[in-house]
């Protein structure tokens, strides 16, 4: 047989073998005009698009009606307006996102929801180092732009933070090159930042402590990991309580580029498990090396256990610059990246297009199922975010220092989502739907969420309430997911009932503001409701 009979036949068992794998795509945007670094869904339905500022897009961005000179060329003697749009807002039904404006530099920068809602974003780069700005959510009728801080900055410049959301509702920042401090906002009183040794501890030759895995725990600690290390620090005494055993295997953060998520909190909320996945060999980043392997490892711990140690497995495939996404089940989809290289401009090849379904339940072994693969790399700068309707936005991918749409890899802008095997249409009638919910939860009480949909008869509902996390560099920070207390109570109304649901307990469990409300049965998620504890 020729080998271009058997390459043919290949292709077609590939094909073939493909739609042996769950999960469907769909394009939402064919251009939306700027490739996303920074993406985040707010309780309005709409998704917050960003982008670095110190760049023009390319002919086919769009003008913006603020024009403002290029920051890294003030004293150009013929500067010229940058008047290119750097930011967008997606109502996910306008196939045409709205312009935004913003001046200063977001080049890798960080963010987070406020208790009322209010997106506050940090950092950066250039003019954009210590800025502060906010982004207060509106309906898709109404109109709503950035604020960019004037009498408020940042105490020490901030690229490459992360910040998260404490129990009081202040919001952490934590690191940044050369930033081995945390400080608050609003700010501590008198200001100022808090030394945090174990970031410079954590440092390298290639700086592997940026970006930093951010978690808080519920005992209202955070578990901050950095390069190949993590502690348990009291973020109110700047004390570090334990340091856990290093994860074997080399870095895991920018910019050898693994991921990180708390896996869901459940019954009585005193235990809080952290998984790490992928990452780049140790020195591919320096040597920028494109084809060096990317690791197929993850790592779980208890973080509250008492002696945790760091158990391992590999995944189907190696894969740097992975997102991963908490689903409204419990279950984390991994999605993006790629196979070889490292995180930066130009620094890795050969994507990873298969997502990966990773099921916390299962005995090691039997964790990982592969999903259907996408057509589009996302490599460097791309993001992954849950959507209220159970599927995954994709968004981004520019692995060049400008926009560049004839290289191998292309800067894209197209907005994609992935429906997990749970929205597939065997599922259409098992899926439950909101009727009534509260608008507000305090904490401890007890509430009830009005259902339609098939009769609980085969097991039990699930009520659980997921954060919407500020992703960017393959890291969703603030990502939650908490599990609540459900029993069944019947209305008399046909094919109706209430679920009757405990909110968690306080803000180490879950902290003050918006989350998406979903109803699970039989692993099928309902559309989620927003409501905002307090």
């Amino acid at each position: 047989m020729k080998s271009s009979h058997i390459i043919f036949l290949l292709i077609i068992w590939i094909n073939e073998s493909h739609q042996d794998f769950p999960g469907t795509w769909e394009l939402l945007v064919h251009n939306a005009r700027i490739a996303s670094m920074h993406t985040v869904v707010t309780r309005f339905n709409t998704v917050l698009l960003l982008d670095r500022t110190d760049l023009s897009p390319s002919e086919r961005g769009y003008r913006q009606y603020h024009c403002r000179m290029d920051p890294q060329n003030p004293q150009d003697q013929d500067p010229k307006p940058d008047c290119f749009t750097y930011s967008a807002l997606y109502d996910l039904i306008n196939p045409s996102p709205r312009a935004l404006t913003i001046t200063t530099d977001t080049w890798c920068s960080s963010g987070q929801f406020l208790p009322d809602g209010t997106l506050l974003h940090t950092g950066g780069d250039y003019d954009g180092f210590k800025k502060i700005r906010t982004f207060t959510p509106c309906e898709t009728t109404s109109f709503c732009d950035w604020e960019e801080l004037e009498d408020t900055e940042l105490t020490q410049g901030r690229w490459y933070a992360t910040n998260q959301i404490l129990p009081n509702g202040s919001v952490i920042i934590v690191g940044g090159k050369d930033a081995f401090s945390v400080e608050l906002f609003p700010p501590r009183s008198g200001g100022g930042v808090v030394n945090f040794p174990f970031l410079q501890d954590a440092s390298d030759d290639q700086m592997d402590n940026l970006y930093p895995f951010v978690h808080l725990l519920p005992n209202g600690h955070l578990f901050v990991f950095a390069n190949n290390r993590s502690v348990l620090y009291d973020h109110t005494n700047n004390i570090v309580l334990k340091q856990y055993p290093q994860l074997e295997g080399g870095p895991r953060n920018y910019p050898s580029a693994g991921s990180s998520a708390m896996l869901a909190l459940s019954g009585d909320y005193s235990t809080a498990t952290i998984v790490v996945c992928g990452g780049a060999q140790y020195g591919a980043y320096n040597a920028m090396n494109i084809s060096a392997p990317a690791k197929t490892s993850c790592g779980r711990i208890e973080a509250t256990g008492k002696f945790p140690v760091w158990e391992t497995e590999d995944m189907p495939f190696p894969r740097i610059m992975g997102d991963m996404v908490m689903l409204p089940t419990g279950d984390i989809l991994i999605i993006n990246g790629a196979q070889t290289g490292s995180q930066g401009f130009d620094m890795a090849s050969n994507p990873c297009l298969h997502p990966v379904l990773y099921k916390p339940d299962e005995p090691v072994g039997s964790r990982f199922r592969v999903m259907n693969p996408g057509k589009v790399p996302r490599l460097y700068h791309s993001t992954a975010n849950l959507l209220p309707d159970g599927r995954v936005l994709l968004a981004g991918s520019n692995p060049h220092s400008y926009y560049n749409f004839s290289s191998e890899f292309p800067t894209e802008l197209k907005i994609e989502a992935f429906s997990p095997e749970y929205l597939s249409s065997e599922n259409k009638f098992t899926r439950p739907k909101i009727i009534e919910l509260p608008e507000r939860i305090h904490y401890g009480d007890e509430f009830s969420i009005l259902v339609t949909g098939v009769l609980p008869v085969l097991g039990m509902h699930e009520v659980n309430i997921a954060s919407a996390p500020f992703a960017t560099h393959s890291f969703s920070q603030g990502q939650r997911l908490v599990k609540l207390d459900v029993s069944v109570t019947w209305s008399g109304q046909l094919a109706s009932y209430r679920l009757a649901c405990k909110a968690p307990p306080d803000g180490r469990v879950a902290p003050p503001g918006y989350y998406m409300v979903f109803v699970v049965y039989r692993g099928v998620p309902s559309v989620a409701k927003w409501a905002q504890l307090l």
